[in-house]
């Protein structure tokens, strides 16, 4: 039962794997050595970003994996990211940079969806990749984005096979033909322009608030800022059975709290703040009314602290002490504390001053996460590392207190209230377009609505294959087209009404494209019983349309419809309308329906329904280039007449 349940829960992970190019043959405990030497190194010249990073779930982390199979033996990471994407982008910025400060190794990075590198440049793609034929082609190497291509017809190129079936087989590719691996430009920059910022970035995604906690809360945080995620997620993700430890609180009482200053990532504030919580009435945590300048600390506070309450409420006071290994007895750590002196990781300060042995502490912890990480059934759970620190570190309420007079000042929460034009902006950032002109007013007098008709036939001619609808490219690329004649054609061959006018080999390779490969008919292999089904199909369908047209014309469905302007005088109009009504479906003349006006009239209708916020018209319309000037009273429009 619990294996079904953990199978259920596809948490968002990223994995992230380096390998050594092969130049020589090695010994498996040699090659073991200088693999361990390489995280060595990285860890440490990556510490200084990697030490103060506030992770929502797990750290970015590295280990040896042994060979198995076509797989060499290798540096490996796996980090779950959960709810903060940006991780996730940051583990690309790191893996990227690894590869270009050690040249001779080469990345390889994708999660739960496969490669996201390819999802993320999905537009400039060539149109063989696909997810069936990407695999141990898309690696990071010498800093750049690489992609092994295929040829276009079998030993057409000697060194390039035409699938890649191992990872040794792709290093082997990458070593020797390092300069024609390079993945295109445009897929590069869409690569680059996602982790664009770091590690200037980093600073950017935090945010500081302040916080009503309790002392020894204060404390953790002081020695462990990280934990801060940890405390979060438990609240965020609590159930019944966690609120039941809240009820009375037993670590961390109401009494002590104190006002401190707790910094955040923006997922993990947006997550605390957004969610609506009253405590319970036996928990001694009561809240100031709405009104109260302090609020909004207090309530963070509060659920902050049953947070952590709910943490440490998940393990025994006297858990195992084999799992409160010392750092220090590694023998990794002597090397590690060297290289971060060497890299000026404690900037100058004095050893055993105050902050020295706070930087010391971070970088202990960031080395038992990510160097000398134990196994899962050794590894510390956070509510026992939080009682851990609370039996280790002394801590002075009255000390605390003072501090409150000097906290730094909060920072703004604007960016949690968004407008609709600031997330549409934000939106195309990330999809990496330009931000839309405004329309000034002259163009709203003078906006032609032929160019949404046009838009609108030109997404519908538009030949689309089993993946889905293609949308047509943008007024500044390539316009489309649609050859008739051409579509004529194929239609009366699939539908068996001139079999023998044209043979199938004698489409030429373009025209053959419109055609979807896997769908395609063999006609000539066509039997005639089969052409006289197809034919009898058709005569079928062509019947129950008729059918159709008849009950149809028997109702009022047709006067919902906006129809031509006729050149005969309005009176004879309406007498004609008159006798259709009378004379039934049978004498009926049918009033040729404005197809365009209709579209134009009910796309204007869908997007003023709207009233200025996202929705399927400007969807569409947006993603063809079409971008209408905006309602200003919000208002559905009325039919448009035509000139």
């Amino acid at each position: 039962m619990e294996e079904n349940m953990k199978f259920a829960t596809v948490e968002d992970t990223v994995e992230y794997c380096l390998f050594l190019i092969p130049d020589e043959p090695r010994d498996p405990e040699e090659h073991r050595e200088i693999l361990q030497k390489y995280i060595e190194n990285i860890m440490t010249q990556f510490a200084p970003m990697l030490v103060p990073y506030i992770w929502q779930n797990q750290p970015f982390n590295l280990k040896y994996k042994p060979g198995k199979g076509g797989v060499p033996a290798h540096i490996f990471g796996m980090t779950k990211f959960g709810d903060n994407i940006e991780d996730e982008w940051f583990i690309v910025y790191i893996v990227k940079q690894i590869t270009k400060e050690f040249p001779e190794l080469v990345a390889r990075i994708e999660d739960n969806d496969g490669e996201f590198l390819l999802i993320e440049a999905a537009d400039f793609l060539p149109k063989w990749l696909d997810p069936d034929n990407s695999a141990n082609r898309v690696f990071f190497h010498h800093g750049e984005l690489c992609i092994i291509p295929a040829p276009k017809k079998p030993e057409a190129v000697s060194w390039l096979p035409t699938t890649v079936q191992t990872i040794s087989q792709a290093l082997n590719i990458i070593s020797t033909q390092p300069e024609k691996i390079l993945a295109s430009e445009s897929i590069r920059a869409a690569v680059n322009r996602r982790i664009r910022g770091y590690p200037e970035k980093i600073k950017a995604s935090l945010h500081q608030a302040h916080c009503f906690l309790p002392a020894g809360i204060v404390a953790v945080l002081k020695q462990r800022p990280r934990l801060v995620a940890a405390g979060v997620q438990a609240f965020y993700l609590r159930d019944p059975i966690d609120l039941r430890a809240c009820r009375i609180f037993k670590t961390f009482l109401p009494e002590t709290r104190i006002m401190t200053s707790v910094t955040f990532t923006k997922c993990l504030y947006a997550q605390l703040v957004q969610q609506r919580f009253m405590p319970d009435l036996r928990s001694g945590y009561k809240l100031p009314p709405p009104s109260h300048p302090q609020y909004r600390a207090h309530e963070l506070g509060m659920k902050l602290a049953h947070g952590f309450e709910i943490l440490c409420s998940k393990c025994s006071p006297h858990f195992s002490d084999a799992k409160k290994s010392l750092v220090t007895t590694s023998p990794l750590w002597a090397g590690f504390l060297e290289s971060l002196k060497k890299n000026d990781y404690f900037k100058g300060l004095i050893e055993g001053s105050a902050q020295y042995q706070e930087r010391l502490e971070m970088a202990k912890n960031y080395f038992q996460l990510s160097i000398n990480r134990p196994e899962s059934s050794h590894a510390m759970s956070p509510g026992e590392e939080i009682l851990t620190l609370l039996q280790t570190i002394p801590f002075d309420i009255e000390e605390l207190k003072k501090e409150e007079a000097n906290l730094p000042p909060e920072d703004d929460d604007q960016w949690l209230d968004l407008s609709p034009d600031q997330l549409d902006q934000l939106l195309q950032e990330a999809a990496g377009k330009k931000e839309p002109e405004p329309v000034s007013k002259g163009q709203e007098e003078n906006y032609d609505l032929t160019q949404v008709s046009e838009s609108m036939k030109a997404f519908i001619s538009k030949v689309s294959t089993h993946k889905g609808a293609e949308l047509p490219r943008e007024h500044s690329e390539t316009p489309v087209t649609f050859d008739a004649d051409s579509f004529l054609n194929y239609l009366d061959k699939i539908l068996g009404s001139r079999p023998h006018d044209s043979d199938s080999d004698d489409l030429d390779e373009e025209d053959s494209e419109c055609l979807d490969s896997d769908d395609d008919l063999d006609l000539e292999t066509q039997e005639p019983g089969e052409e006289t089904s197809v034919k009898g199909t058709l005569d079928d369908l062509k019947s129950y349309m008729a059918q159709m047209d008849q009950e149809l014309a028997h109702t009022s469905i047709g006067k919902s419809f906006t129809t031509r302007k006729q050149m005969e005088p309005l009176s004879q109009t309406a007498s004609n309308n008159s006798e259709e009504e009378d004379s039934g479906a049978g004498g009926s003349v049918m009033t040729p329906v404005d197809v365009d006006l209709n579209l134009v009239s009910n796309v204007l209708e869908s997007y003023s329904s709207q009233a200025g916020l996202a929705g399927p018209a400007s969807n569409l319309l947006q993603s063809m280039g079409v971008q209408l000037p905006d309602s200003a009273d919000h208002r559905p429009v009325s039919k448009p007449t035509k000139d």
